[in-house]
């Protein structure tokens, strides 16, 4: 997988923007396919995400309160697109591929390459622009591209007993059949069914 995954990044949390741009307040009590959270609830989750990283990229992601969700403002919407909009800038910094990141969400005891840091942020952003879009009943499409780093992705990361911990960022993998597309399987192995709400 290429180490340098900030164009694609920037492209995964772009394509979450436009998504997010659709939302309207009788949007925000929408249930979600992440369990147990309305669509304010994940919109809140993506916002400080990108507040979160972009923290750790500048050295203060060990704060704890960087990560801690904040309550929705007037126009989370905006809100939303002013962060993604920070998190893309922190990321184009020079010497950020190497940078140590802490991401106490992920391990208190080890801070993370920066390269390695960026594509969890990545496949974390493409998977949420699809969170929203089946919360709005609408559709995202990504470039090829998107979807062939996503995929690589999602299956390196591990699926073990951690991802029934609290706090997990995905569930356990669900089978995997023959002739998913490239956003069907990432999502599948990820813990998501492609065809929720069915």
């Amino acid at each position: 997988m290429a180490s340098d995954i900030r164009g694609l990044n920037e492209r995964a949390v772009r394509t979450s923007v436009e998504i997010v741009s659709r939302v309207t307040g009788d949007d925000l009590a929408c249930t979600t396919p992440c369990a147990g959270w309305t669509l304010a609830e994940l919109l809140a989750h993506m916002t400080i995400q990108h507040h979160g990283f972009a923290a750790a990229s500048a050295g203060n992601g060990a704060d704890p309160a960087v990560w801690h969700p904040r309550p929705p403002g007037d126009d989370p919407i905006q809100e939303y697109a002013v962060a993604a909009e920070q998190v893309i800038a922190a990321f184009a910094g020079d010497g950020v591929l190497d940078r140590p990141f802490a991401l106490p969400e992920i391990s208190t005891t080890t801070a993370f390459p920066g390269a390695l840091a960026i594509r969890f942020h990545f496949i974390d952003y493409v998977v949420h622009s699809w969170d929203v879009a089946r919360a709005l009943g609408v559709d995202v499409s990504f470039p090829d591209e998107v979807l062939h780093a996503a995929l690589l992705t999602a299956r390196a990361i591990p699926d073990g007993p951690e991802r029934l911990l609290p706090g997990a960022a995905f569930r356990p993998g669900l089978p995997v059949t023959d002739g998913l597309d490239p956003l069907s399987e990432t999502l599948t192995r990820l813990g998501r069914s492609p065809d929720w709400p069915g």
